[in-house]
Parts: structure tokens; C-alpha cells; sequence
């Protein structure tokens, strides 16, 4: 269900909140699927971000490090 029509609403939160209330039952599950589905990163993702940080700053916060980026 996906068309090329750009649409620029000026709406804040509240008035978003309304018209979602308004729809049907079968439509805000529809939403709700397709808001998990595009905005929510999966969790693995996440997961593996965290892991890899600390792994990474060791050879980041290095003097050696520091010395090939400090003429940027």
C-alpha cells in the first residue's frame, strides 16, 4: 500500500491522536503493525550496537589514535 502522494499536514500530537481514535478497530491494528514494523530497530541490532561499543573505544581511546587524527 505504498504511493508516491507527499502530503505535508501541519498537525501537532494531540490532533494525530484524534484522528487516530476516529478509525476503526482494523485500522489502528493496521497502524500498529506498520508503525513496529518501520520505526522499531530490531533488537539484535540494538544488542550488537551496545556489545560492539566498548570493543571498539579500546582501539579508539588510544594515544596512538589520538596522534593519527590530531592534525583533523
Amino acid at each position: 500500500m505504498e504511493n508516491n502522494l507527499k502530503l505535508y499536514l501541519p498537525l501537532n500530537f494531540n490532533q494525530i491522536l484524534s484522528l487516530v481514535k476516529q478509525l476503526p478497530a482494523s485500522d489502528k491494528k493496521k497502524l500498529i503493525d506498520y508503525l513496529k514494523k518501520d520505526t522499531i530497530p530490531d533488537k539484535d541490532v540494538t544488542l550488537t550496537h551496545f556489545a560492539s561499543e566498548k570493543v571498539l573505544a579500546k582501539d579508539w581511546l588510544s594515544p596512538e589514535e589520538d596522534e593519527a587524527w590530531q592534525d583533523l
